[in-house]
């Protein structure tokens, strides 16, 4: 993500009847930062990602805005994603508001200036940023500058079916990463060629939730050491990688390889886990919502995913959408109030939760009433509120870091690999310099 400048805008006065509209990005001038009046017009255009029936779940959401200040006029447009967001900051014309699903960037994004500090309006309003969980913080922030806030979170938890390891004799999810190799060799069914017809556990990097940010807290393994260099030689990594080839070599790579290309895609009714595919897999808690639409029939339960050492057991990943005024946003203070809307008002995020399936973000929003919790959903609210979940990593190379984990790990599948820790050193070095290079 380049960093963009470019000329102030205009005030335009059809768009807002504010007492002012800032000029530029990021301007902490009284005028950028003093608060329509409840009874002002105003207009914002909303950017996110959302289509379809969650476009509209958001715009639900976005619309109860309006009991706050009954003139504002917002538009939502969805199918925009980070790309386009940029495309409209440089061609002079970005929206008000702005929501990504790519917390990788918002190292960028805050970096950058993309998106606008928030600092100026959080002081002014006095807001305690303590509502938001530690983790969910975390991923908001990037070396303790706010340029965004979260819109609900994902968290990551293992999904397990139940009728595939009663047959294997397993009455209990597993809890250790023994015994998920020990429960994914049971579960696992071949054909008399030895080709997979059931596999227990698909280790393979980059399908599905298959990725490094989701297998990583449950070995202790952090991207970062205390110097701030890259820290994948860790024998935490070297445990990881390990545990993932162990399961490679029981299937066979080319084997599994000719498995995975004949699954279904990941957001359709195809998907391994609905057609009992698959016996357990890591997934986020929006697939509570996928299985009881699109596989009513399967049998399953939801657990915290199975960890290296027993005290790190209820840890996991935790990351989601964000939300920000984007860089020359035409009514920043209005803009403010909205975000701050989506941030802590709980009816908004407890009904936008309830039509997504996300996880709230706040702690007031994780304990309300009107949140609809099931058994399976529970697993996820329980795992927000514990305290134990890491947030994604924030760098100032964007998701760069991740990419270059996800290439080696298929080459270390693949076994071309010769040296496991040699390897992961050449990915420390090749992350480090990338960072030096962006001068962040």
């Amino acid at each position: 993500m380049r960093k963009i400048s470019r000329a102030a805008l205009l005030c335009v006065a059809a768009a807002v009847s504010l007492t002012a509209c800032a000029a530029g990005a990021g301007n902490n001038n009284t005028a950028a930062t003093t608060a329509p009046g409840k009874d002002d017009k105003f207009s914002l255009t909303v950017w996110s990602n959302f289509s379809g029936r969650e476009q509209d779940e958001l715009t639900k959401a976005l619309d109860s805005f309006k009991k706050k200040y009954p003139n504002a006029e917002i538009k939502h447009e969805g199918s925009q994603d980070d790309d386009k967001i940029t495309a409209g900051i440089r061609g002079g014309n970005p929206p008000d508001v702005a929501l990504s699903f790519t917390t990788d960037n918002i190292g960028q994004f805050c970096s950058s200036g993309t998106f606008q500090d928030l600092k100026p309006f959080i002081e002014r309003d006095k807001v305690d940023l303590g509502q938001i969980p530690d983790a969910v913080r975390s991923y908001t922030e990037y070396k303790g500058q706010r340029c965004a806030l979260p819109v609900l979170s994902d968290v990551y938890g293992l999904y397990y079916n139940k009728d595939i390891l009663a047959a294997a004799g397993i009455t209990t999810p597993p809890k250790t990463i023994a015994e998920l190799v020990d429960f994914a060799k049971r579960t696992t069914k071949k054909a008399a060629d030895g080709s997979i017809e059931v596999a227990g556990f698909l280790p393979s990097p980059q399908f599905y939730e298959n990725r490094a940010q989701m297998l990583a807290p449950a070995f202790g393994a952090k991207w970062f050491g205390a110097d701030g260099k890259s820290s994948l030689s860790t024998p935490e990594w070297q445990d990881m990688y390990k545990f993932q080839k162990e399961l490679v070599d029981f299937y066979g790579y080319d084997n599994l390889e000719r498995f995975r290309a004949g699954l279904g895609q990941e957001y359709s009714a195809d998907h391994a886990f609905h057609q009992q595919k698959i016996a357990m897999m890591i997934d986020g808690e929006y697939r509570t919502a996928f299985l009881k639409d699109q596989a009513p029939t399967v049998k399953y339960g939801t657990a915290p995913v199975p960890t290296a050492k027993p005290d790190l057991y209820g840890t996991g990943l935790t990351t989601g959408t964000i939300v920000g005024i984007p860089k020359g946003a035409k009514n920043p203070a209005a803009s403010w109030e909205l975000i701050k809307h989506l941030g802590f008002d709980t009816d908004a995020i407890v009904g936008l939760s309830n039509g997504l399936k996300n996880i709230p973000h706040t702690k007031a929003a994780l304990a309300d009433p009107k949140l609809e919790v099931d058994e399976n959903f529970k697993t996820f609210i329980d795992l927000a509120a514990g305290g134990k979940l890491q947030g994604n990593v924030s760098t100032p190379i964007g998701d760069a870091h991740i990419k270059a984990v996800g290439d080696f790990s298929s080459s270390w599948q693949a076994g071309a690999v010769p040296d496991l820790v040699a390897g992961l050193k050449e990915i420390d070095k090749q992350i480090d310099d990338q960072i030096a290079k962006s001068g962040k």
